[in-house]
């Protein structure tokens, strides 16, 4: 269910105060500036989707700023995707300046200062997500804060118009659906930051990252492989399997860990989902992997607190 915050039933000399404390409340502690005194508005409306949020944004004029002294009073590590519905966008951080309007999309990190400059009204759809999802497919991307996605380019494309309208349809599913929809969109997004990479190669930091995310991307895709090893992927993407290690070992993980946490994930996510409720947890545990019913038992209770069996049977019916 959306949550909708405005401005419109503030007085008029209280409305930027109010709106303040709105952006605070939805995104993180935010300094907002405007010169349209009591003709300011706003509005947001909010959609949680597991550890993200999608929110659509409307107001008028302003500069929005995250501050050094609001990021030491804080201790939220997320990024945030916004997508340009209408009006224009500067965004400011990292010493680059992306400007970004209708069809376009930029990401920002809220653990290092930025600045928001909209000189009209606008109208965006923000996703804003822990770290962690993105860095889990891709590694590092400081480098490509402030960096404008354009909707000509074939991916960025695809990745903008398939989070618009996740958007759109994200309050009207259940939850594991949700989560799903979540999972692609990140997916796309990931690729687009992947391309983006790959033509900037020269950049050794580039270059890494773009293989990282080739090698995850391999290691999600082919998860339900039992026979699945480190050899096979780095042999799929052409580099040799200690580079691969090492790669890894970039994220502070090894090969093994990432595809048992992955694998970890996707039986948790199918144990969760009502539509799976028939499926034994034998017939799910294998489908992702494993091939030993009492060792998937046994590290899914060490990471999750409960055994598969519990998990579902602690579920709301």
């Amino acid at each position: 269910m959306a949550v909708v915050l405005n401005t419109s039933s503030s007085v008029p000399d209280r409305r930027l105060a109010v709106w303040q404390d709105i952006v605070c409340d939805t995104f993180v502690g935010l300094d907002c500036r405007s010169d349209m005194h009591e003709a300011f508005w706003g509005a947001v409306s909010q959609s949680a989707v597991g550890p993200a949020a999608l929110t659509r944004v409307d107001s008028c004029a302003q500069r929005v700023f995250r501050t050094p002294s609001r990021i030491a009073r804080a201790s939220e590590d997320y990024v945030l995707v916004a997508l340009g519905n209408s009006g224009v966008n500067g965004v400011y951080q990292d010493g680059r300046e992306a400007v970004v309007s209708a069809g376009q999309f930029v990401i920002y990190d809220t653990t290092r200062p930025y600045e928001l400059r909209f000189d009209d009204s606008f109208s965006q759809t923000i996703l804003q997500m822990p770290r962690k999802l993105l860095q889990q497919r891709i590694g590092a991307f400081d480098a490509l804060t402030a960096t404008t996605f354009c909707g000509d380019r074939p991916l960025e494309g695809l990745a903008y118009e398939f989070l618009v309208s996740m958007s759109k349809v994200i309050d009207h599913v259940d939850p594991a659906t949700a989560t799903r929809l979540l999972d692609q969109g990140l997916d796309l997004i990931a690729m687009a930051f992947a391309e983006r990479m790959h033509q900037r190669s020269p950049d050794q930091s580039f270059h890494r990252s773009a293989l990282l995310y080739r090698l995850k991307n391999y290691i999600l895709t082919h998860l339900s492989d039992p026979e699945l090893s480190m050899s096979q992927v780095a042999a799929a993407i052409g580099i040799s399997p200690r580079y691969a290690s090492h790669l890894m070992a970039d994220e502070q993980t090894s090969f093994r860990s990432y595809v048992q946490t992955q694998r970890l994930e996707r039986c948790k996510r199918d144990l969760s989902d009502p539509a799976h409720a028939a499926r034994h947890v034998g017939d799910i545990a294998f489908a992702w992997g494993f091939n030993d019913l009492a060792h998937f038992s046994r590290i899914f209770k060490q990471r999750f607190g409960a055994s598969p069996r519990e998990w579902r049977e602690q579920l709301p019916h």
